[in-house]
Parts: C-alpha cells; sequence; structure tokens
C-alpha cells in the first residue's frame, strides 16, 4: 500500500451558494461516508486543511482580483460572483482552505510524509482565471499548488491531469505560456466554458469528446496522446484535476463513464508515476454532482490512489 493522505476541513463545507446549487456542501460529505463506508478511510493518512495565505494565491491570480474578492466577501446573506458562482459569508475562508489543502499536500509529499494525496475540498478550482471567478470556482486551486510545486528544489516539470466534463480553462490561461508545465484535458465539447478548447501550445494536449461518448475514447487518448506526451515531458510530479461529471448519471453533461473507470484511468496514472516520478501525486477535487457516482467514483480512484 502507497502511504496516501486524504487532506480536508469540515468548514470547507461552510461555504453554501443555496439549496438548489449543484456545487453543494454534501458532494464532499458524500465522498467521507463512502470512504468510511467502504474501510478506505483507515487506509488513509487524514490531514485537516490548513488556511492559504494570499502569498499563495498572487503566485497565480492578479492582486486586484484577490483583494476585489476580499472587498466582495459578504458577512451574509449571497451575492453575484459570476453567473454561475455565489458567494456567502464562509465562502472566502472555504476558498483559502481549498488553495491550503493543495500546497499542504504539495509539502507533505516532498518532505516525505506520504507519496500521494487527495484533497477533499470545495470550491473546485479548475475554470477560476487569474482575475475571474468562473464556474464555482473563486481561486485555481490545482495552478496555486503547482506553482508552488515548482519553487520547491528538484520539481522542475510537472503534469496536469485534468478529467472533467468541462474543460480546465483556468489552468490552462494560468499555464499557456509555461513549458515546464503540461496539461492534459479531457472535455465534452463543445461545452461549458468553450473559450480555451483549442491551444496552439504543445505542452497543452487536449481531448475534446463527444456527447455519449464513453470511456473507450478517453482509453485511445491515454494510449495515443496523454502517455506518450508524458514521456517526452518526463515530469518530476503529477497533478490531478479530479471531475467526476463525465459519468453517465451526472446531468451536468452527456458523457457515459462508469464508476469503474475512474479506477482505470488512476491505475494508468499510478503506473506511469511509480516508474518516472516517484510515485508523486497530488489529486484535488473538482467536478462530479450526482452524489451517489460521486462518491463511488472519487472512492475507487482514491482506492487505485492506495494501490501498489
Amino acid at each position: 500500500m502507497i502511504p496516501t493522505a486524504l487532506i480536508y476541513h469540515p468548514d470547507c463545507e461552510l461555504h453554501d451558494m443555496g439549496e438548489d446549487h449543484p456545487e453543494s456542501p454534501l458532494r464532499t460529505k458524500a465522498i467521507m461516508q463512502r470512504l468510511q463506508d467502504k474501510g478506505l478511510f483507515e487506509q488513509l493518512k487524514v490531514h485537516q486543511a490548513k488556511m492559504g495565505t494570499s502569498d499563495h494565491v498572487l503566485k497565480i491570480h492578479h492582486a486586484t482580483y484577490v483583494e476585489q474578492l476580499e472587498r466582495i466577501n459578504p458577512s451574509h446573506g449571497l451575492i453575484q460572483a459570476d453567473p454561475d458562482t455565489l458567494m456567502g459569508p464562509h465562502s472566502y475562508d472555504a476558498s483559502y482552505l481549498a488553495v491550503g489543502a493543495g500546497v499542504q499536500a504539495v509539502d507533505g509529499v516532498l518532505s516525505g510524509q506520504y507519496k500521494r494525496a487527495f484533497c477533499n475540498i470545495r470550491p473546485p478550482g479548475h475554470h477560476a482565471e487569474p482575475a475571474a471567478t468562473m464556474g464555482f470556482c473563486f481561486f485555481n486551486n490545482i495552478a496555486v499548488a503547482v506553482a508552488h510545486a515548482l519553487e520547491q528544489e528538484g520539481i522542475n516539470k510537472v503534469a496536469i491531469l485534468d478529467f472533467d466534463v468541462h474543460q480546465c480553462n483556468g489552468t490552462i490561461e494560468a499555464f499557456a505560456d509555461k513549458p515546464e508545465v503540461m496539461v492534459c484535458t479531457s472535455f465534452q465539447h463543445p461545452f461549458y466554458p468553450n473559450s480555451h478548447w483549442a491551444s496552439e501550445h504543445p505542452h497543452m494536449i487536449l481531448t475534446p469528446l463527444v456527447a455519449f461518448s464513453d470511456i473507450r475514447d478517453m482509453k485511445h487518448a491515454w494510449e495515443a496522446q496523454w502517455l506518450p506526451e508524458l514521456e517526452r515531458h518526463q515530469p518530476d510530479m503529477i497533478f490531478i484535476s479530479a471531475g467526476f461529471d463525465a459519468h453517465t448519471l451526472d446531468t451536468m453533461g452527456q458523457l457515459n463513464w462508469q464508476n469503474e473507470d475512474y479506477y482505470w484511468l488512476t491505475k494508468q496514472i499510478t503506473e506511469f508515476a511509480a516508474t518516472h516520478c516517484d510515485d508523486r501525486i497530488i489529486s484535488m477535487l473538482e467536478g462530479g454532482y450526482h452524489l451517489p457516482s460521486l462518491a463511488e467514483s472519487a472512492s475507487l480512484h482514491i482506492q487505485a490512489l492506495l494501490e501498489d
């Protein structure tokens, strides 16, 4: 069994955009419950997330944007930070906890406390652009963690593997001009957010998937695109933006992935990491809104992270 951390904070569940909003506090609760039900919780090194800082966030986000979020942080009620994203009294702190979890995971992996980590946090991050709230995301958690990792000794190149029904526009924008960060992203196309679906940067490996397709297209992409590019890039560390909304039961998209497909893909990633980057993997929760399939798919993803 590979030493694997679970980084979580219950205060992430205080961020609440309303009873009918799909990005619900029940998401992280469902994952925690499933891990306990399956006996995986006891196998993980469980850590409470620490609060990130503005210094961490400013590695990716513009100072004026960070200041704006602080100014509009409401003491009560909800305000609209983006057409899809609401900010309540606890959203600001939850965003810094989500950022802090990724930074903490990097430090834990590089100090040898554990080899791999899953950050069960919210709000998610991969749509947040350097100067914009987007798609339920305030700060780009995975991008901040990557920026922190690249400042550490021995980490010169990394890969971000993003599987989600929506493309990681914020992550692409953050690293478009940084060839040391390779981004592989699978997503339904055409679909939200549409703005970054194409890229001329060779270190951005884009895998658009047509509506109603299943894992077979992703398996082809892994063999034909992702694995060869990972071999070429030779990352020192792998980061995963783990979205579970490509599941066939998730109404946020129109892809037909199954629970076990997330286990399969994670095993491909862990096998590469075992032989190329000393098993170093950090995964952070992104999408996934159908609670039963989210809980089961995420637990299978974490099971694969635990296995040799």
